[in-house]
């Protein structure tokens, strides 16, 4: 008789602070798939992941993927999907019954259908604040969304030539502005923070009157000044758990083929988890 396929774990170091088990295994209680379907974390840096990987047996489905592995993997699978190809960043792997491993990134898509649930389906122009591994996805999310101008805000020339080169990779207008400046990216109808915590807390105070929706993917501690100083101007808000939950279904369907509705239970649980 073969062997349940049917474990699912996030990886990353540190792994502590995740918060994909409490989403994972709200999903699978929610619709009674707790008795069969396991989500667990491991502490695995970039040194030990060949060695777990090589480790897995038939009975594990997948794998979530956090910070520092996103591109560590890539080399050590067998398939990527073009969304992951376009930025070099994997966050999911589907361990496949016959043994192959495809690596997929579901941040991407995760942005668009969190922005598509609070009204944002289409933008004419967007601004970027940062320009790290989460900004390169934004870029992703929007070339999907997006029909005219990206402005990302950066602190350096090399982090500008990185923006600019994954616009042309991705398809996507991008113009650079200096850090100095990033208060004017409230101007546009759409803001994407991909900054770590207390990255944009200067920037509180320059909110506008009138402002479009900001994304924010920091959610620890919540709200952040920036989004507290939106929220007071009336402007819709989105938070990483937003993105979190959202990218964690896509991430819920590739591993266990269920397409059920799972976003609620996946957001109460995080909701209760940083409460």
């Amino acid at each position: 008789m073969a062997e349940p396929h049917n474990r699912t774990a996030v990886l990353g170091s540190p792994i502590a602070h995740s918060l994909s088990p409490q989403l994972h295994n709200a999903a699978y209680r929610a619709l009674g798939l707790d008795d069969e379907w396991t989500y667990d974390r491991f502490d695995v840096d970039e040194a030990a992941l060949p060695g777990f990987l090589a480790g897995l047996g038939p009975q594990w489905a997948g794998l979530s993927l956090t910070m520092p592995l996103k591109r560590a993997v890539i080399p050590l699978l067998d398939e990527i999907t073009d969304a992951a190809a376009s930025v070099e960043a994997v966050n999911t792997v589907v361990l496949t019954a016959d043994g192959r491993k495809v690596g997929d990134n579901t941040d991407i898509p995760g942005l668009v259908a969190a922005l598509r649930e609070r009204g944002v389906g289409e933008v004419g122009s967007a601004a970027i604040l940062g320009a790290g591994a989460t900004a390169s996805s934004a870029l992703a999310a929007l070339a999907r969304i997006c029909s005219g101008e990206v402005v990302a805000y950066v602190r350096s020339e090399q982090r500008a030539d990185e923006m600019r080169g994954w616009g042309e990779r991705l398809g996507v207008r991008v113009r650079t502005a200096d850090w100095a400046d990033a208060a004017r990216a409230f101007e546009a109808p759409l803001v994407i923070s991909t900054t770590p915590k207390g990255g944009t807390d200067h920037l509180a105070a320059a909110v506008p009157a009138q402002v479009g929706t900001l994304f924010d993917v920091v959610y620890d501690p919540w709200p952040t000044p920036l989004a507290a100083a939106w929220q007071e101007r009336g402007g819709p808000v989105l938070s990483g758990l937003d993105l979190l939950v959202h990218q964690a279904v896509f991430q819920f369907e590739q591993f266990t083929g269920d397409k059920r509705p799972v976003l609620d239970a996946m957001r109460t649980a995080g909701l209760k988890a940083l409460s």
